[in-house]
């Protein structure tokens, strides 16, 4: 029987691991360690409504008058700088010891920064204080070059441009979104830019961002590899995030080499006894992906804590259909993604309702014959029901 947490992250994952830890009936202790100095707040908002001006900052508060029950010691403003494993104690910058009977790895991710030097106008956007600074530049008329066209690149680059931006985005792969989607669907996505007078780049990296009169001060452009220059007052840099597992470095923790996020079984456990892991950090093995698969899903955030929870209790019970079957959206240039399962190179996608052309279809992805994933573009009520199929028959694998 445990009687004290610590769980490291507060943000979604962290504030949702001590949810359920009070939920499943946990009494004892709880601390938890965040390294901003904000209280848990909601991100999917920050490159859309937040970023937009259209979401007060207080809106994306997750706290609520509720959560005053959990009880919960909030260490906000600090970092976590190592993890003694033999008596579970997280190391704290200064050198101060949290030592308790479990504790949780929720650190979640970090934007990957582009090399070179800092130039005042380059951003990404992961913090509510990276959107904040955002939106101060994005005026009417900025030029914005967006590297990178991922979710968050493109989410940023409908936000933009309906601020009145010239926006150009820039993607080192032939087909954005090829990756998670597939090379057809990928490009229904990437059609969305230009029907909305954004231009994109596809199929050649960037090479390196230029400074005022070659210094280091204020960005000037974006100098792409086959030498173009891309003029930019703005540019916002969306190349994926990197797991923040730094910290872990000697505390005999498995990091998975592909993902490099912590290696976890379906329950979220990890091999050391009373330490779990959770959220963006964590690699947990999933039945669906055939080994463990890092996820960067709100979804995810959320729902897997509960696993997380129940393990560190001794109730840990067969993996969720959410667990099994991720789910993620996004919301560009007035469209409706979203997106449930999980796709591998090789799976055949068919287009069985609606028109590719006209942006309001629904797909279905089938490996050997079987349904693994489904999307959907301003599709929202069928796709609520093949995603209720996936879940059933992941329950029913379960």
């Amino acid at each position: 029987m445990i009687g004290s947490v610590t769980v490291v992250g507060a943000s979604l994952a962290g504030l949702s691991t001590a949810r359920a830890l009070r939920a499943q009936g946990y009494q004892g202790r709880l601390t938890v360690v965040g390294a901003e100095q904000h209280p848990p707040y909601d991100r999917p908002p920050l490159s859309k409504e937040y970023l937009a001006g259209t979401l007060d900052r207080a809106e994306l508060d997750l706290l609520t008058p509720e959560d005053d029950a959990l009880a919960a010691d909030w260490l906000l403003g600090r970092t976590a700088t190592g993890l003694d494993t033999d008596e579970r104690a997280v190391v704290l910058d200064g050198g101060e010891r949290l030592v308790s009977d479990a504790v949780v790895i929720a650190t979640g991710a970090r934007a990957r920064q582009l090399p070179g030097p800092a130039l005042a106008g380059v951003h990404t956007v992961r913090t509510v204080d990276d959107a904040t600074a955002l939106r101060a530049e994005l005026v009417p008329g900025a030029r914005l070059v967006l590297i990178g066209g991922g979710f968050i690149g493109a989410e940023i680059a409908s936000t933009a441009s309906d601020l009145g931006v010239d926006v150009v985005v820039v993607e080192a792969m032939g087909v954005p979104l090829a990756e998670p989607l597939g090379t057809e669907i990928g490009q229904a996505c990437a059609a969305l830019h230009a029907e909305h007078g954004v231009r994109l780049i596809t199929g050649v990296p960037v090479q390196r961002v230029l400074g005022a009169d070659g210094g280091a001060g204020r960005v000037r452009a974006v100098q792409l590899a086959d030498g173009r220059e891309l003029p930019a007052d703005v540019v916002v840099v969306g190349i994926g995030a990197t797991p923040c597992v730094e910290w872990l470095a000697g505390s005999g923790l498995a990091v998975d080499a592909v993902s490099g996020g912590v290696r976890t079984d379906a329950y979220c456990a990890t091999e050391v006894p009373g330490v779990v892991a959770v959220g963006d950090c964590a690699s947990a093995y999933r039945r669906c992906a055939g080994g463990p698969t890092r996820l960067e899903h709100w979804t995810n955030a959320l729902k897997h804590p509960a696993a997380a929870a129940a393990t560190l209790l001794g109730a840990p019970a067969a993996p969720s259909a959410d667990h099994e079957v991720p789910y993620f959206w996004s919301d560009q240039y007035g469209a409706r993604l979203q997106f449930a399962g999980h796709r591998l190179h090789g799976d055949q996608v068919e287009i069985t309702e609606g028109d590719v052309d006209a942006g309001n279809f629904l797909a279905v992805y089938r490996r050997g014959g079987e349904l693994v994933a489904v999307f959907a573009m301003n599709r929202p009520k069928p796709f609520v029901r093949w995603r209720r199929e996936l879940a059933s028959r992941a329950t029913a694998a379960a």
